[in-house]
């Protein structure tokens, strides 16, 4: 097939494009940089620095899908300029909408989240635990779903949205490379690579097995097949006219203590701790249910937390 992969120069965007054109597929990837990186873009794909913005400059009946990657993901700053979330996430998304349908394009498979949620009172989100976002970054993406919903009803679009938890690890020469770094994994990692002296960790008392937080870790070639299968479904007989939502996750938790000898074990390294207090809204337990997608479309994570950090260890090391 031919394929738009907006986004596709980030960390999961590349690892997804690459898969994609391993399979044979013909991409092109539209990016505009603006917290990616060129060099993302993976061997045999065209790629069109533009924005999102510009997706009808582009795309033409000779697609055959998107997959939509393009997003701003920070919370943090999703509560400090809720504007650009809006902008960006939403009314670009928007955007792409109308030009896959000025093109005829109607397969989309869409980038989600677990910030969806929000913070719910259950250990084991399911898609039907209630999506109460509490950041623009969540709300923005929701509001993306309750979109695609109504443009598979209105206009026959096959599409589905993709609810990651926590990814990591990396595909050869993709891995993450986000300024700045929010995410656990590759923040222990800057330890044993001599970024810094120790790593945080928040909440020592919670009511877990070592009292951490726990969390469910997925890694980035995992998620990346499920972009594929969700692909596939997009393209069956009776797809057109529906929106599906799908988790992403292992159905199994880490605690923070468990990262850190997971990356002990793996480096070499004795990264040091400093214990902090928790930070404020940061649940016990969230781990993903995703027993849907592995019932609907055959999909099951196949890395574990180890394979997870030797390769984003890998990668750091390149």
């Amino acid at each position: 097939m031919k394929l738009l992969v907006t986004g596709g120069a980030g960390y999961i965007g590349s690892v997804v494009a690459s898969q994609l054109v391993a399979a044979g597929h013909e991409v092109v990837v539209l990016d505009n940089l603006l917290t990616s990186h060129e060099d993302g873009v993976p061997d045999g794909a065209r790629f069109v620095r533009a924005s999102i913005d510009d997706a009808a400059d582009v795309l033409d009946a000779s697609f055959d899908a998107v997959l939509h990657f393009a997003a701003r993901s920070l919370v943090g700053q999703s509560v400090a300029e809720p504007q650009l979330y809006w902008w960006n996430n939403v009314v670009g998304t928007l955007r792409l909408l109308d030009a896959m349908r000025a093109a005829g394009v109607r397969r989309l498979v869409f980038s989600s989240t677990a910030a969806t949620y929000g913070q719910p009172d259950v250990a084991v989100i399911t898609e039907d635990t209630p999506a109460v976002p509490i950041n623009p970054y969540g709300q923005s993406k929701l509001a993306v779903d309750h979109a695609l919903a109504g443009a598979a009803r209105a206009h026959g679009l096959a599409a589905v949205s993709l609810r990651y938890f926590n990814v990591g690890g990396a595909l050869g020469r993709h891995g993450e490379r986000h300024d700045p770094e929010t995410h656990l994994i590759p923040n222990v990692l800057m330890v044993p690579a001599g970024r810094r002296a120790a790593v945080d960790v928040f909440g020592t008392d919670y009511p877990t097995p070592d009292g951490t937080a726990v969390r469910d870790y997925l890694h980035v070639e995992d998620l990346g097949r499920a972009h594929l299968l969700a692909l596939d479904w997009t393209g069956t007989d009776d797809a057109a006219g529906q929106h599906r939502i799908y988790n992403l996750g292992s159905g199994t938790g880490y605690s923070v203590r468990e990262v850190v000898e997971a990356v002990r074990r793996v480096t070499g390294h004795p990264v040091p701790t400093t214990d902090r207090e928790r930070r404020a809204g940061d649940p016990p337990v969230l781990v993903a249910s995703a027993e849907r997608i592995a019932a609907d479309l055959g999909w099951r994570p196949e890395h574990g937390l180890e394979q997870i950090v030797e390769d984003a260890w890998t990668f750091l090391q390149r």
